[in-house]
């Protein structure tokens, strides 16, 4: 199945076409480069997985403590997703979570197809490249990852508009499944049929799962089911409709402190595409342009009153500020 995405997202040939001209980019093939370079990236996060070899090491600590790991399986597959909308897109920002070196290049092009679904659902839309940033993760949920917990790990591509997210990409490379979806465009993915608003089933964090809860409990009830997970991308499909069967299903996503924007763009624009929301948690935008980081804590929904969840909500505002 991955072999037929590959193949149905265009080849990424290593001959070069030649970039595109620059001054105006077409929202519509940034989408289709993002899908392939999702795939891509996928690819090489899914050979080293198997290979077993993560050459893992320690790139720090987050604010909470918590050591953060980078593998092979996150350099390969960020040169991969760089370099193939870098050497397609020269003149638009891209900002991915690892360093780039610049002896590492990667030979890796466009070869200008665009998918049938995407051909069919989203007309051409161009903007002015200078409005363009690009968000990479070139492999969410890391630590699951060093874990074998690979139904966490997704690769993401976000494109931004004047700091609002407008084209998402999440992949999942060890099923073969991607999501897309252009704000105002189409997308290949949709809300699922029903949401319990009253007793939500929240998705949280792995690592703060039990600040959520009790605060989470005190709002919605004893009965509110509390899911610890890995990588910001799964936690977003946990609210569509997705078929995978290790895909668990929530009706609201949360989380309490400070989050890279690379983790949450594609999410955003994915929702925001369908109808949804992901805010901070008092409410506001999230903006994706300037500083990497998303200070206000995270709240994601579709199909129930957002603003409703944004008053019950006060509490972990609070919590979310008092950690970051």
């Amino acid at each position: 199945m991955l072999g037929d995405q590959a193949e149905r997202a265009g080849s990424g040939l290593d001959v070069p076409p030649g970039p595109l001209p620059e001054g105006t980019v077409d929202l519509r093939e940034l989408l289709a480069v993002s899908v392939l370079a999702a795939v891509k990236g996928g690819e090489e996060v899914k050979r080293v997985r198997e290979s077993n070899v993560l050459n893992e090491k320690a790139k720090g600590k987050t604010r909470e403590g918590a050591e953060e790991k980078m593998t092979s399986g996150d350099v390969l597959s960020n040169r991969k997703m760089f370099y193939l909308l870098k050497n397609t897109f020269p003149s638009v920002q891209i900002n991915t979570e690892e360093h780039i070196d610049p002896p590492d290049k990667e030979t890796v092009f466009w070869d200008r197809s665009i998918p049938e679904d995407i051909k069919e659902k989203i007309q051409p839309k161009k903007v002015p490249a200078e409005s363009v940033t690009v968000w990479i993760d070139p492999l969410d949920a890391t630590y699951e990852y060093t874990e074998d917990l690979r139904q966490y790990v997704t690769t993401m591509v976000c494109v931004a508009v004047n700091g609002e997210p407008v084209v998402g990409v999440i992949h999942k490379p060890f099923s073969a499944y991607t999501a897309w979806a252009m704000v105002d465009g189409g997308s290949n993915v949709k809300a699922r049929s029903s949401y319990s608003e009253r007793t939500p089933r929240i998705i949280v964090s792995r690592s703060h799962a039990g600040k959520v809860e009790q605060v989470a409990r005190q709002t919605f009830g004893n009965k509110t089911v509390i899911i610890p997970a890995g990588g910001a991308g799964y936690k977003v499909l946990a609210l569509l409709d997705v078929p995978d069967k290790k895909q668990e299903k929530a009706d609201v996503y949360i989380h309490v402190t400070y989050i890279k924007k690379w983790d949450i763009c594609a999410g955003n624009a994915v929702l925001k595409a369908l109808g949804g929301h992901m805010t901070t948690l008092t409410g506001e935008e999230i903006s994706y342009t300037g500083s990497d980081g998303n200070e206000g804590g995270l709240l994601a929904s579709i199909n129930v009153n957002h603003q409703a969840l944004v008053d019950k909500l006060p509490d972990l505002e609070k919590a979310s500020h008092k950690q970051t």
